[in-house]
């Protein structure tokens, strides 16, 4: 979650939502990625969806089983939509985001009984500091 956080921040330099996100296997980085769907011009181009993109070239594979997902923020629909399909065997993040979390805030997409994948999720690991970096992110653009 460490280098999620660098990730975040790299993100909030470049004028971005600080959301970093780091795909693990087997002890090792395998995909990262931080938001960037403003400086390219991608709607798409979450931290999460990033690093899974970055994982599936690195592995050349778009199955991504028995990985852990380390992001920053809770994820969107979208983003969990696309750890679905990739098979991400399980998911850490540190915050919650109260408005568009797809996985306890607002939707448990991670129950939803459609989906024949179950992603195994915990929340909290660096909570606080995502979240001030977040609010500070936010209070400086208002």
């Amino acid at each position: 979650m460490q280098r999620a956080l660098a990730l975040a921040r790299h993100a909030a330099a470049r004028g971005e939502v600080p959301v970093g996100a780091v795909l693990v296997h087997a002890g090792h980085i395998v995909g990262e990625g931080f938001n960037q769907p403003i400086s390219s011009h991608d709607p798409t181009a979450h931290a999460e969806i990033v690093a899974l993109r970055n994982a599936a070239v690195h592995v050349s594979n778009y199955r991504l089983p028995d990985t852990t997902l380390y992001v920053t923020l809770e994820p969107c629909t979208m983003c969990i939509g696309a750890m679905m399909h990739a098979r991400v065997g399980r998911l850490v993040f540190a915050a919650r985001e109260p408005r568009a979390g797809a996985v306890c805030s607002q939707l448990q997409l991670c129950e939803h009984q459609s989906y024949n994948h179950k992603i195994q999720w915990s929340e909290g690991v660096l909570a606080a500091e995502s979240s001030a970096l977040l609010t500070a992110f936010f209070k400086a653009r208002r």
